[in-house]
């Protein structure tokens, strides 16, 4: 009999890449979103697989019988809103109670129902828990530094939130958790409403529009192919060792904003130029994983260069443009 996962998030970019790897591992999968920012397009090419369940429903609100009644092996919490940028519809910005709940109750109800399935739990984290870090690259033992009450602290303190009570699960009631903290993650099926660098770039460079530079792009970023996240998460999931710990799950390659933008300009062959603006409130200067844990506890590296990647993903907002005319 096949093991069964439940997506939280099933329907939304990552978590759509990591319901088709499951379906195609062998896994009944149970794709719960309410599609506040994920798509039904997503996950449109799984709806006619046996293992497959597409479940319309808010993991902040009652769980619906399916769920309750059904056994599950497996509980991947990936559902959340992630942009930061305020100027996407879909940001947890213009989200906040909405995230906040996510994050906290949906948690909680999700780890309800692991601790009563006796189930695996990964909570998908962030690597913007580290808040603008003074340590860098970051390691898993670094606490942060935050900003409590500031325009982003409704998605950064709600999953420090959700990692604190997925950690009070495990120490009260023996759940078996691991927590992934997901650095800055692109490929095909970004929605094009993001707003986060990568996207807005790639779409402003394709029109031949000015290209949107915060500050004089001096500040970094690392960027992972969401292949090779999707196989990071399941190697924190799958592996028994994982029990209770947490990882960094990112590329560690470092760049800096004005690098991913003439990196993106010359790969889209575009004459558009750069246009400077004002950081926004609390932007990280600096963001890379140390990856070494995941390198030596889940045997897990990224494989895809940054090229490889951005080509793909330039490919994939090409045809969306056109489809579009």
């Amino acid at each position: 009999m096949s093991k069964s996962c439940l997506v939280s998030g099933g329907a939304g970019f990552i978590g759509s890449y990591l319901c088709e790897s499951l379906v195609k591992g062998g896994y009944k999968v149970f794709c719960v979103d309410n599609f506040l920012t994920g798509s039904r397009n997503n996950v449109a090419d799984l709806m006619e697989e046996e293992g497959f369940l597409l479940v319309n429903a808010d993991v902040v609100r009652k769980l619906p019988e399916v769920l309750v009644e059904s056994e599950i092996d497996y509980i991947f919490h990936l559902a959340s809103p992630a942009s930061p940028n305020s100027q996407s519809p879909i940001s947890y910005m213009n989200l906040p109670l909405e995230t906040m709940d996510v994050n906290s109750l949906g948690t909680r109800r999700l780890l309800r129902l692991a601790r009563k399935k006796q189930a695996r739990f990964l909570l998908a984290s962030t690597s913007e828990i580290y808040g603008d870090p003074k340590q860098h690259p970051q390691t898993e033992d670094y606490w942060g530094y935050v900003n409590p009450h500031g325009p982003r602290s409704c998605y950064d303190e709600s999953k420090r939130f959700a990692e604190a009570l997925t950690m009070v699960y495990k120490r009260k009631f023996k759940v078996d958790v691991r927590i992934a903290r997901i650095f800055n993650t692109y490929g095909p099926r970004m929605d094009m409403r993001d707003g986060r660098a990568i996207v807005n770039f790639i779409i402003q460079a394709l029109k031949g529009e000015p290209m949107t530079v915060h500050g004089r792009g001096k500040q970094t970023r690392s960027f992972c192919y969401v292949d090779d996240m999707v196989a990071g998460l399941k190697k924190a999931m799958f592996s028994k060792e994982a029990n209770s710990r947490v990882f960094n799950l990112g590329n560690p390659d470092e760049y800096t904003i004005m690098e991913l933008a003439k990196k993106i300009k010359r790969l889209t062959k575009s004459k558009s130029k750069f246009s400077y603006k004002t950081m926004p409130e609390d932007d990280p200067a600096k963001r890379k994983p140390d990856i070494s844990k995941a390198r030596k506890e889940l045997n897990w590296r990224p494989k895809v260069k940054l090229t490889e990647g951005l080509n793909k993903t330039i490919k994939y907002f090409e045809k969306k443009l056109a489809e579009k005319e």
